[in-house]
């Protein structure tokens, strides 16, 4: 009874925080509701018995994937106008993409057929002989090892477009050009100094302080009113 109440609860905040992801219109929190569904997917894996599971992605995704997202949209200077005008422009083919998606999964929930042991196997997930971490592992990288490197690819094909869509060219950033700097010589770049041994107080430049400055500045302008007093005379 209380495991079907933990249940219903976890999987009622995790429903609503992962719908809160998608419809914040802060990117920020945005990210802290996909936090706390992270904590409730590990607190529905490890009432299914996949304690393994659950400590990855508390420590995975929310120790390090969420945080780090997190400091990225706090750190980017998001142009709302702009991604904005970038999604009306793009909404056709996004729509296209949907589409295709829906479609793909409608056909695999609509082939899904059930194992006639499914039964027996949702009540003991593992074999007796094995733990579940060995048991995923035999799982991810025996029977679905080109499904689980196909899904490394699309990550990867994800986060080169995030970095695609968000780079932008900024007035203020210091720019080179390759081919310049391929072509300059040596004489542009390296300059030979023949510095003696030791060190003597005439390499050495002190400059004046402030009463010298003072005296100066005072004798130069006695020199010149002198010289205008001869120049009257």
């Amino acid at each position: 009874m209380i495991a079907t109440i933990y249940f219903y609860i976890v999987s009622a905040v995790l429903l609503i925080s992962a719908a809160a992801v998608v419809s914040s219109r802060n990117p920020v929190h945005s990210v802290l509701f996909l936090i706390l569904a992270f904590f409730n997917a590990a607190g529905l894996f490890v009432l299914a018995g996949a304690e393994f599971l659950a400590m990855i992605l508390l420590i995975v995704y929310v120790g390090a994937v969420a945080v780090l997202f997190l400091f990225v949209v706090m750190m980017l200077d998001i142009d709302f106008a702009e991604l904005r005008s970038r999604f009306q422009r793009y909404l056709p083919i996004g729509a296209t993409i949907g589409a295709v998606l829906l479609i793909e999964l409608v056909t695999i929930v609509g082939g899904w057929t059930l194992a006639p042991n499914s039964a027996a196997l949702r009540l003991s997930p593992t074999p007796a002989a094995l733990s579940n971490t060995d048991a995923l592992g035999r799982v991810l990288y025996t029977d679905y090892i080109f499904l689980f490197q196909a899904a490394g690819l699309i990550l990867f094909v994800a986060m080169i477009g995030a970095i695609v869509l968000t780079l932008r060219d900024r007035r203020t950033s210091l720019h080179q050009d390759v081919g310049v700097q391929h072509a300059r010589s040596k004489t542009e770049t390296i300059a030979m100094m023949h510095v003696g041994l030791g060190l003597g107080t005439r390499d050495i430049t002190v400059p004046p302080s402030p009463a010298e400055l003072a005296e100066l500045e005072h004798a130069s302008g006695d020199g010149h009113g002198h010289g205008a007093g001869h120049g009257g005379h």
